[in-house]
């Protein structure tokens, strides 16, 4: 892992979203800021808070979205996690999560951004930090059967209209 090429290629894609909502707009903002303060900003171990990498992985024709039930965070939420040694790039750390964390193979990463949300969390870390979250909208190919793996609970397909009452994920 290149402690730059994550800082760059989140930087990189901070810069390029072009967010929907005002919300938004300040959460990127703020991410920005927060990158242009911290150099190690990618990396788990910096404590004040650290970008993470999810993916919102869809079924191939996007009727349904895989979630995991998440042991610690207790809700329904996105795939991903920490960017690890081996991601050049923050997509690489979703792509790889997103693999890791369903057992499915093939999928595929859309370009760019899908948005961005901040965390407070204690993490692997046993301190309370914040997860700066950037999210990448990933689709799974038809007749995808997800495998949990031993960082989740629980993890199913939803449909995208009838996701559970305590989720928490961003659907566009």
């Amino acid at each position: 892992m290149s402690t730059e090429s994550l800082h760059a290629s989140a930087t990189e894609l901070l810069e390029n979203w072009q967010p929907a909502t005002h919300p938004e707009q300040s959460v990127r903002e703020a991410m920005l800021a927060f990158l242009g303060s911290a150099p190690r900003g990618c990396l788990r171990e910096h404590a004040p808070g650290h970008i993470t990498a999810s993916a919102v992985v869809f079924s191939h024709d996007e009727r349904e979205v895989l979630l995991t039930l998440h042991p610690r965070v207790g809700r329904w939420i996105q795939l991903g996690g920490h960017c690890e040694p081996g991601d050049e790039t923050v997509v690489d750390a979703a792509l790889r999560e997103a693999t890791e964390e369903s057992g499915i193979a093939g999928l595929e990463v859309e370009p760019g951004l899908y948005g961005a949300q901040a965390h407070p969390i204690t993490c692997s870390l046993g301190v309370p930090t914040r997860h700066l979250d950037l999210l990448f909208k990933i689709r799974a190919p038809r007749g995808a059967v997800p495998v949990r793996s031993a960082e989740s609970t629980d993890l199913r397909w939803w449909p995208v209209d009838a996701l559970p009452a305590d989720s928490d994920v961003l659907l566009r």
